[in-house]
């Protein structure tokens, strides 16, 4: 191999780290979050579970998932009140 060659693959290999180097934080941003979603869903489930001899019952979709994923307990007492006083 020339040393041109070998001098150009390291100089493409700095290039491609210094520019997928760069989303790593957002990708884990990203990452934290659908976490707390599942996290969150599990909150719900067993809270169904749970209340489900209490007569509560909160849906697990995309955003109560997400309401009680980011803020935990407070959320899901929150998605009860809202269950319970509102719907």
């Amino acid at each position: 191999m020339s040393p041109v060659v070998i001098i150009s693959v390291v100089i493409g290999l700095i290039i491609l780290l210094l520019v997928v180097g760069t989303p790593i934080k957002p990708l884990r941003m990203i990452g934290q979050g659908i976490i707390k979603i599942m996290i969150g869903a599990l909150f719900l489930f067993f809270l169904n579970t749970v209340g489900n001899q209490y007569g509560i019952h909160v849906p697990i979709n995309f955003t109560t998932s997400a309401v009680s994923g980011i803020l935990g307990i407070p959320g899901v007492a929150a998605l009860v009140a809202i269950q319970l006083y509102i719907i």
